[in-house]
């Protein structure tokens, strides 16, 4: 699905391939009636599935870049909150693109980054993609677990203490101090920094528009996110 679009719609590759095998007989029954009254069936969100003819022609157009060459759209997930607004839907797109796969940050810190941003929000539905993304991309699982449990990241690498305390400081204090942001420029350059901050207030708005839909995730796949 052209890497699902690039955006964060890889959430959806990446979480169907760390989630279970579907057992549709034994679940269907029990998961239909645990979903809040408000959630639809087939989107799992409050919001229900956009299909492509219910869009103008420039929609259609947006939504077939969305599913790239296999025609694929994910039911659940960013890309089906975000295509209610086609061009937002392109916009976020076109940025997540960019960064994931054409940024000046390597994969590896840049699926390190989406996971505090994901963690930050306690965003289960985007987590869980991600978790299996940054473990592929070669982050150590017990790197995952400081982010995962909120553990105290001294003692890590200089890059992965830089990239926690970064994300760690925007979000809970809404600021970023002079000594950290040298660091970082020193680490990864002003454009670098630039786009890690990017990368983490690109998953801190699909995390916010998955929890205003109340994305569910689907019957075969659990949540590696524990509460905190």
């Amino acid at each position: 699905m052209q890497q699902l679009g690039g955006f964060v719609f890889a959430v959806c590759l990446a979480a169907t391939a760390a989630g279970q095998a579907p057992d549709a007989g034994k679940d269907a029954t029990p998961r239909a009636s645990a979903l809040p009254a408000d959630i639809h069936p087939d989107s799992l969100s409050r919001l229900p599935e956009v299909k492509r003819t219910d869009l103008d022609a420039d929609g259609q157009r947006i939504y077939d870049y969305i599913a790239g060459p296999n025609k694929t759209f994910p039911p659940t997930g960013p890309a089906a909150v975000s295509i209610y607004s086609p061009k937002v839907a392109e916009s976020i797109q076109m940025l997540n693109q960019y960064l994931r796969f054409h940024g000046v940050l390597s994969r590896r810190d840049t699926e390190l980054a989406i996971l505090v941003a994901a963690r930050e929000f306690d965003q289960a539905y985007e987590w869980t993609g991600h978790e299996a993304a940054a473990r592929n991309a070669g982050v150590d699982q017990s790197i995952i677990d400081v982010v995962k449990y909120g553990k105290d990241e001294t003692g890590l690498s200089d890059k992965d203490t830089l990239i926690i305390r970064f994300g760690r400081q925007l979000f809970r204090e809404h600021k970023l101090d002079s000594a950290l942001f040298a660091k970082a420029v020193d680490l990864f350059g002003r454009q670098g920094t630039v786009e890690m901050a990017t990368v983490m207030g690109d998953y801190a708005m699909a995390a916010i528009m998955l929890t205003a839909a109340d994305q569910h995730l689907p019957a075969d796949r659990k949540s590696t996110l524990p509460p905190r």
